[in-house]
């Protein structure tokens, strides 16, 4: 659902963005530079304004929550649509 969102609204689907998705998913993120912490140990490459954007995106395409904690809405199964 999440990925069909980002293409339906113009945007690639890009080996950091999935990254992000897949902390997200995970649960527990309560600030961006969390989520900025948890994503560079994967990708060195990923910086803070990345991270700032994706949340941003993912907030006004109306994915993510961000009631204290950071949360993908509706089904999250990101693997359900390629």
């Amino acid at each position: 659902m999440v990925i069909q969102k980002l293409r339906e609204n113009g945007f690639r689907i890009t080996k950091q963005r999935l990254i992000l998705l897949d902390i997200i998913l995970e649960g527990d993120c309560f600030s961006c530079k969390e989520i900025y912490y948890r994503a560079v140990k994967r990708d060195s490459g990923i910086g803070t304004a990345t991270v700032y954007r994706m949340i941003n995106t993912l907030e006004d395409i109306g994915v993510i929550n961000r009631r204290g904690i950071y949360e993908i809405t509706g089904d999250n199964d990101r693997t359900a649509v390629k």
